[in-house]
């Protein structure tokens, strides 16, 4: 076989096996563990010397045989750990952010449901875990569907801040000892390949030395997990024994004590909560890494992308798990919450504009010595005219955002 013919056999039974590794095959074979130092070489020559040998056994050869096809001068060809492994990384970020965008946005779409559904499902809202003002359900799914959506747009913008890769770049971004052609082809070729939006960087000493677009966009997925964690958190809080009876009840997952019968313990708030704490150290992590480039590359950048994926997936299971554990079978019951909303001595705020400070302060005090209904307390205070009182106590009255000075009494 004429020297170009083999030459192009050996090239095509590389990317045969770059296509079979890309899609899992040879798994067994990579052996270095994500966390090493070298700023990757480590992975890449495992990388190539798997392609190598599986295209040596297409050919059929033994692998090995180098002499033939050679990890070094065929599968790292015009390639450098210092260019290959942050576009490697880079993609895959990507692809994992495509799939968190999916993630948070079928979390929305649960959240507008419950706010439709509960929009006049009365709650007492509390701030510093003490009773507050009236508010709805509604309300509160209404704001963690726009925590979401900020979210969302955040994330939507982290592929602006990681497109840009420094492939053809070299050791250093120089481009020494690279076919200019490679240099100026390679990066379109890559985005023809992936469909992500990968674009070469015009600075490519800057983009192989330089990391802060990963700690952006971990600064971002930190916000993410901030706000899953908040969710979580309330749900947890809602629905517990401590919150007493509040008309909220998450599914139950799985028994909650080996010893206890009975009890059943929110695994799922939990586990979103550790899931955020994880994310919380990955960001110490990427950041105090990033820092850590020293003059021409940063030897860290496995350790910075072990850190970022773990959080992209850690976040996206968290998200499916509060979407199909516990906000698609969250049970609300509006008739018991609404009992609680008018035994509430902070109801009375309601009924300022109409008794002014003191005669309201009258109905609370005796709602909170006596315990009971705003009902009760004004029929025994005789301060207003029972129905009219009915009419300030419905849902759509209490949820109305202000008063208006012409229905003031």
């Amino acid at each position: 076989m004429p020297a170009g013919m083999e030459n192009m056999a050996v090239f095509n039974h590389l990317e045969e096996a770059a296509e079979e590794a890309s899609a899992g095959k040879y798994i067994e074979h990579f052996l270095v563990p994500a966390i090493q130092g070298g700023a990757g070489t480590s992975a890449n020559m495992n990388m190539n010397e798997i392609l190598a040998n599986a295209a040596l056994l297409k050919m059929g050869h033994s692998p090995g045989q180098y002499e033939i096809i050679d990890p070094y001068r065929h599968a790292n060809l015009f390639q450098s750990t210092n260019d290959v492994v942050p576009a490697a990384l880079k993609i895959a970020v990507m692809q994992q952010l495509t799939v968190l965008e999916e993630s948070i946005n079928a979390l929305r779409s649960i959240m507008e449901e419950l706010e439709r559904e509960h929009r006049h499902s009365m709650r007492m809202a509390y701030t510093q875990m003490q009773k507050a003002l009236p508010s709805s359900y509604g309300v509160l799914f209404s704001t963690y569907n726009e925590a979401l959506a900020r979210d969302w747009w955040r994330v939507s913008k982290c592929f602006e801040r990681i497109k840009v890769v420094n492939l053809g770049g070299g050791a250093t971004g120089s481009g020494l000892s690279i076919p200019r052609y490679y240099i100026m082809e390679v990066v379109h070729h890559l985005q023809q390949l992936t469909s992500m939006p990968v674009t070469r960087s015009e600075n490519l000493a800057d983009t192989t030395q330089n990391m802060d677009a990963l700690a952006e966009v971990h600064g971002i997925l930190k916000s993410h997990a901030v706000n899953l964690e908040k969710i979580a958190s309330d749900m947890r809080l809602l629905s517990s024994d401590i919150a007493g009876d509040s008309g909220v009840r998450i599914p139950e997952r799985q028994a909650g004590s080996s010893i206890m019968p009975g009890k059943v313990n929110p695994v799922i708030p939990e586990f979103v909560i550790s899931v955020a704490h994880k994310v919380y150290s990955n960001d110490v992590l990427v950041a105090s890494l990033c820092g850590q480039g020293c003059l021409d590359l940063n030897a860290y950048t496995p350790t910075m992308g072990h850190a970022i994926l773990d959080s992209l997936k850690s976040l996206i299971a968290a998200g499916k798990s509060m979407r199909e554990m516990m906000f698609g079978d969250l049970l609300i019951e509006p008739s018991r919450s609404m009992e609680k909303v008018l035994l509430s001595p902070s109801i009375t705020t309601v009924l300022i504009p109409h008794l002014g400070y003191q005669d309201a302060g009258r109905l609370a005090r005796t709602m909170t010595e006596e315990g009971c209904t705003i009902f009760a307390a004004n029929e025994k205070l005789r301060l207003m005219e029972p129905e009219q009182l009915r009419s300030l106590m419905t849902p759509e009255n209490l949820l109305k955002l202000g008063y208006s000075v012409k229905n003031k009494d």
